[in-house]
């Protein structure tokens, strides 16, 4: 069965919106487009590139798909290659120019969608794309979340986790990594452990 990875770069607010560039994403009159370009080194690219060494097939949000389409085709380097031999699934209600070679619409059945997913690719990353990031963690439609988390506080635009995000347990796959820029690499797998509660007190009691 495959696995559907959730890739985020965030600031430590958890900001998630348009970390590439000014033009990315503006909705909402967010200001901060770029925000990671002062602050990716050389380690944060071996983290990326090793995390696309599995990786066999791409599902996008609408808004994401658009910019890549419009950039990724054109580049020859390695992440580009590979992003243009894989397979590429796009989330959208509309009726999006699959312009792209290789790119599939998703029907309106995230769920089974999802579920084909998973028998066709062994490692399908879905990378920015945060408004459908929303309802693949509010469905659970996901196993692993990749945080990026960069020492940086914007205190406004879209964040990892809206309101009405589901509580869900998640546990640590490896031990947190930091860049020299202070970039800190997290990668969590979603658990069917319950969410509890518990008293600290009792707790330190019993240390």
């Amino acid at each position: 069965m495959g696995e559907i990875h959730i890739d985020l770069f965030t600031t430590v607010d958890l900001v998630a919106q348009a970390p590439g560039g000014p033009e990315e994403d503006d909705e909402g009159g967010f200001p901060w487009g770029g925000w990671q370009a002062p602050l990716i080194d050389e380690v944060v690219g071996q983290w990326v590139g090793a995390g696309m060494e599995t990786l066999d097939a791409l599902l996008l949000g609408r808004k994401t798909y658009d910019i890549f389409a419009a950039y990724w085709p054109h580049q020859s380097d390695q992440i580009g290659t590979l992003f243009n031999r894989i397979p590429k699934y796009v989330a959208s209600r509309g009726a999006p120019a699959l312009e792209w070679s290789g790119t599939t619409q998703l029907g309106t059945d995230l769920a089974a969608e999802v579920a084909q997913l998973r028998e066709r690719h062994a490692s399908t990353h879905v990378i920015g794309s945060l408004d459908f990031v929303q309802t693949l963690l509010r469905e659970r439609l996901f196993d692993f979340l990749n945080l990026w988390v960069h020492p940086i506080i914007l205190g406004t635009g879209k964040k990892v986790f809206e309101s009405g995000a589901v509580p869900a347990s998640l546990a640590l796959v490896e031990p947190a990594a930091t860049s020299p820029n202070g970039v800190v690499q997290l990668r969590y797998r979603l658990t069917d452990r319950d969410v509890t509660t518990g008293d600290m007190a009792a707790v330190v009691q019993e240390g």
